[in-house]
């Protein structure tokens, strides 16, 4: 195990040196950081977030939260543990701190960030709670066990920062597998429920061995310290906020400032944002439920009013009506029940149950459709290609007859992530139009290009890794 870690620390240090062109010279960010708020991640400090089993999360809270507390206290980081999403196995643990390398790290005392420390210390006790758990001979040693045993690391990074694991044409990648004998995978698609809902965030997962996955998360976590994402001072507010007790998503932590809003302020202030379905008739009863339950309690979760107007409709679609009257900082009602409610206002196109896509159908005002469309097509392209669903604007004859005379359809196709995700890119864009803040709006591809710094002090020499072992009328023809 010394020998490993040995060898681990060389590694980093080699590493270090071929990024920072100076033998390792540590990045001072004393103007970034807030040290009176550990609720804000400054530019430049060291990020990670750690899928941690949900089964396994006692072995990092503790009883009373006393663990977490410990491992806070002798890093010297900031850990946040988010609550867990229903329908998934994993809850993110993130932890930060300053990246300058203060901590005592390893049986060579190699300084580290003080986030890299607690990282490990939170790896360490997930794998030994797994090791304990199946430790079925007592006679097994330390390293017979840890030879028998596969343990799984997954994280989730930033897009504009997964490209220094990665590196040009994947050598980087290819390196780290060579060097650790370790199975290293970034994962694009079918991402757990609780990354970031703007699909912004891949999933790098190690496989192999415990000491094995520790050397390669090691490297990793190296690299990752290395290359801080342009992104992540907004990573706090959207996990905070993101998964609320009943929710699916939060709206205004990726669009407006992180931090909290005490301020009186006056509601006269506050704008409605409205949501407009077009719903198949057939489906209106699964949007109400069983006596008005299921609408009720989107109702009372969410705070939006949801109409649905069965006085406005044709024989194939009625419309579903989703407002909130909110202020642009703060979560939006609508904007959650709207999520919560796509499926049950879409149409199913699948051919079978292997194939299963669904169509969304939006009614938006003429005169904000140009935010959804951008300069020659921009901004629907950049949509599409993050999302990975098909998204259509109608209009005039190819808009249903329920519609307006001043309204156009967006129609979403996809599976039904991709359309949840493509939802939530348009009416956020939908949203920021309405309150006049379109330059404020962060919606974050999921792949941006890997590019060098500017800063050469910092990060000279990226690739040498590689050399490594409601008012107007409807149309007339309305019935």
């Amino acid at each position: 195990m010394a020998s490993t870690l040995r060898n681990i620390h060389g590694k980093r240090s080699n590493l270090q040196s071929e990024f920072t062109g100076n033998g390792g010279s540590k990045r001072r960010n004393l103007h970034d950081h807030d040290t009176d708020n550990n609720n804000v991640i400054g530019s430049e400090d060291t990020v990670y977030r750690f899928l941690c089993p949900v089964k396994k999360t006692g072995s990092i809270i503790g009883k009373g939260g006393e663990i977490a507390k410990q491992i806070r206290s002798e890093t010297k980081s900031n850990m946040r543990i988010n609550e867990a999403v229903p329908g998934c196995d994993e809850r993110v643990v993130t932890i930060y701190s300053t990246n300058e390398e203060l901590n005592r790290f390893g049986d060579e005392g190699e300084l580290v960030c003080p986030a890299l420390d607690a990282l490990f210390k939170v790896y360490d006790m997930v794998v030994a709670d797994i090791d304990g758990n199946n430790d079925d001979d007592d006679d097994d040693d330390d390293d017979d066990l840890s030879k028998k045993q596969t343990v799984t690391v997954r994280m989730l990074v930033p897009s504009d920062q997964i490209g220094c694991v990665i590196g040009k044409g994947g050598q980087v990648i290819q390196n780290l597998r060579n060097d650790t004998n370790a199975q290293i995978r970034v994962i694009k698609d079918h991402l757990p429920s609780c990354a970031l809902a703007l699909s912004h965030d891949e999933l790098l997962q190690i496989i192999g061995e415990p000491l094995v996955v520790r050397e390669a998360l090691y490297q990793v976590a190296s690299l990752l310290h290395a290359n801080p994402s342009r992104f992540q001072h907004l990573l706090l507010s959207s996990s905070s906020s993101m998964h609320q007790p009943g929710a699916m998503l939060m709206s205004a932590a990726l669009t407006s400032s992180h931090r909290n809003y005490a301020v009186h302020r006056d509601i006269t202030d506050a704008r409605e944002f409205c949501v407009c379905f077009i719903c198949p008739s057939e489906n209106v009863g699964g949007v109400i439920g069983k006596g008005g339950g299921f609408i009720n309690q989107i109702r009372q979760e969410t705070g939006a009013t949801i109409r649905v107007n069965t006085s406005e409709t044709d024989d194939d679609d009625c419309i579903i009506f989703i407002s909130s009257k909110e202020f642009y900082e703060d979560q939006s009602p609508a904007v959650n029940a709207a999520i919560r409610l796509q499926q049950r206002c879409s149409e199913k196109v699948g051919k079978d149950a292997n194939d299963l896509a669904i169509s969304t159908r939006l009614l938006v005002s003429s005169s904000q459709i140009g935010c959804l469309i951008g300069k020659g097509g921009a901004v629907i392209s950049e949509m599409r290609s993050v999302t990975r669903a098909n998204i259509k604007i109608l209009q005039k004859e190819d808009v249903p007859k329920i519609a307006r005379e001043d309204e156009e359809m967006v129609q979403i196709t996809g599976n039904p992530d991709a359309a949840m995700k493509a939802l939530t890119q348009v009416i956020l864009r939908l949203r920021a139009n309405s309150f006049d803040m379109d330059h404020g709006l962060v919606l974050l591809p999921t792949s941006l290009p890997y590019t060098e710094s500017s800063n050469k002090s910092k990060y000279a020499k990226r690739d040498d890794y590689t050399k490594l072992n409601s008012n107007s009328k409807r149309r007339n023809n309305v019935s």
